[in-house]
């Protein structure tokens, strides 16, 4: 195998009049759109951009995204995609770490990342939508050429998404060639005939997140499929655009399951095109699954993986079955098991899901690790974080997910606590440590926690509780628009709580699980 994105040039000299991409009314073929990444690929090279070379991705779901990303492995570049809510605070750090040369944004972004230009090594800012000062037009900055493929190895890195870890610290994921075809190799296997090349994939899943570039966007165009992107989630808009095209195949979060049933023309829509419904992100309130599968024909399974996993480690394939709580079984090529903090292994129930409020959880759970292709080669620059990630027995290196879970006799696994203190909101992860810190820089705050409480829409929402200083003239809405000015919308407090201290252990330690309402643990839920 060499570069990924030859698994695209094989789908262009096979389908190559079959449409690639739709969007907005119009339609993009396989030949169109491999000249399209050509141009982006001949633009890079012309500017002295190539091979190990990183190039920022800071768009939504748009078909630039798309170009820029299958362009830039053409030259044999490494994708920085980076989330466009972040905002000049946030993609400061993911540029100068990263050390990206381009970055490929929309003229509004264009702004933040000219403020933090030249704390960084970009060079290049292209604007994707018209002129911005301090950015170059994309019409002006394409090429009229079609270069090459750059040979690339297996283990060569592709591409660099950014994820935080339980100190909130940014960290870069070297994610190889080799992981990602391998796991969009795997994704598009999971449904019976595969994906094929008569789907049409929805494509609102963020595409800067791994779940939406492998399992949707790559496992589509690699099968000559065409993709659907939407830039931003409206459930009528998704439904209306399933309808209008009749699409095949959804992916989504648990919280556009949930907004598709609650729209008040919910009972109207007709979903009867699609053949897959995939979820992930986080886990799927049941309730949720069966009033989606009483309003509508397809069935929806349930997933389960890391940005570290390229993503996808296990699913509830309709081929294998499925278990409604289950995370499913462990997708063909990758390993998983249930170990203890001494790594033995945890032996499987006979048969789940338990009643998790009745059985003694401790007797039967344990760790989530997992080895394979799709494992990531370690995180950029930070040998300490690469070397607590990891264990290697026997030969496999196995990677910590630092879920919580239990396995059955039939191969099934499940999640029961998630890594300690993040925050998932609407399938974003939130880290409670990056929102404190910039609470500590607001004047009127003297002392902060950040937790994740339950909410009906999102599963979770973040909550501020704050000690102001003395004599502090402080509103919640003050806050809460301190917090939306500085950083992506879904980061920010829905609730600020005013309170005289915070509950602490005798290390100083705050005792989040005493501010939670109505919750006793630190439960939380993995990407």
């Amino acid at each position: 195998m060499t570069n990924l994105v030859t698994n695209l040039a094989a789908a262009v000299e096979e389908y190559g009049e079959n449409t690639a991409i739709g969007y907005q009314g119009s339609e993009t073929s396989y030949e169109e759109f491999w000249g399209q990444t050509g141009a982006f690929a001949a633009a890079l090279e012309e500017r002295g951009v190539g091979a190990d070379d990183r190039v920022a991705i800071y768009l939504p779901n748009v078909p630039p995204f798309l170009i820029a990303f299958h362009g830039t492995l053409r030259v044999g570049g490494v994708v920085v995609p980076m989330n466009p809510q972040y905002k000049a605070r946030e993609i400061g750090h993911l540029l100068s770490d990263s050390e990206a040369k381009v970055v490929v944004t929309l003229s509004d972004l264009v702004p933040f990342v000219t403020e933090v230009q030249d704390e960084t090594s970009v060079e290049h800012v292209v604007s994707v939508d018209g002129d911005a000062d301090g950015a170059t037009a994309l019409e002006e900055f394409l090429e009229p050429a079609d270069p090459d493929v750059v040979d690339r190895a297996d283990d060569d890195i592709a591409v660099q998404p950014y994820t935080s870890g339980t100190t909130g610290q940014p960290k870069g994921v070297q994610l190889t060639h080799g992981n990602l075809a391998s796991n969009a190799n795997a994704a598009s296997k999971l449904i019976p005939d595969g994906i094929r090349p008569d789907d049409k994939s929805l494509g609102v899943l963020p595409l800067f997140h791994i779940y939406g570039m492998t399992v949707v966007m790559n496992a589509s165009l690699f099968n000559g499929g065409a993709f659907y992107p939407l830039p931003e989630w409206d459930a009528q808009q998704a439904v209306s655009l399933i309808e209008d095209e009749e699409l095949t195949i959804m992916h989504g979060v648990p919280a556009m399951y949930n907004d598709v049933i609650n729209q008040p023309n919910a009972e109207e829509f007709d979903l009867s095109s699609v053949r897959l419904c995939g979820v992930g992100g986080s886990g799927i309130p049941v309730e949720v699954l069966r009033k989606f599968e009483e309003l509508y024909e397809p069935k929806v399974y349930e997933g389960y993986g890391l940005t570290e996993t390229s993503p996808i480690t296990h699913f509830n394939s309709p081929i294998e079955g499925r278990r409604v709580g289950s995370i499913g079984k462990t997708v063909p090529g990758v390993e998983s098991k249930v170990v203890t903090e001494e790594f033995e292994a945890v032996d499987p129930i006979e048969e789940g899901p338990i009643d998790e409020e009745e059985a003694d959880l401790h007797d039967i759970t344990g760790e989530i690790v997992v080895s394979g292709p799709n494992v990531m080669t370690g995180y950029y620059g930070l040998p300490e974080a690469n070397e607590e990630a990891f264990t290697e027995e026997d030969g496999t290196r196995w990677f910590h997910t630092g879920d919580i879970g239990y396995r059955d006799e039939d191969g099934f696994f499940y999640v029961v606590d998630r890594e300690k203190h993040m925050i998932v909101t609407g399938g974003y992860n939130v880290y409670p440590r990056e929102v404190e810190e910039l609470l500590f820089e607001h004047e009127a705050v003297a002392d902060a926690a950040v937790a994740g409480i339950p909410d009906e829409r999102r599963g979770e929402t973040v909550k501020a509780f704050i000690v102001p200083t003395p004599d502090a003239d402080v509103t919640e809405d003050e806050i809460k628009e301190y917090c939306l000015t500085n950083l992506a919308e879904y980061k920010h407090p829905r609730e600020v709580e005013f309170v005289e201290e915070l509950p602490r252990t005798t290390t100083g330690k705050v005792q989040k699980f005493k501010l939670r309402e109505g919750d006793d643990d630190d439960s939380e839920v993995a990407e």
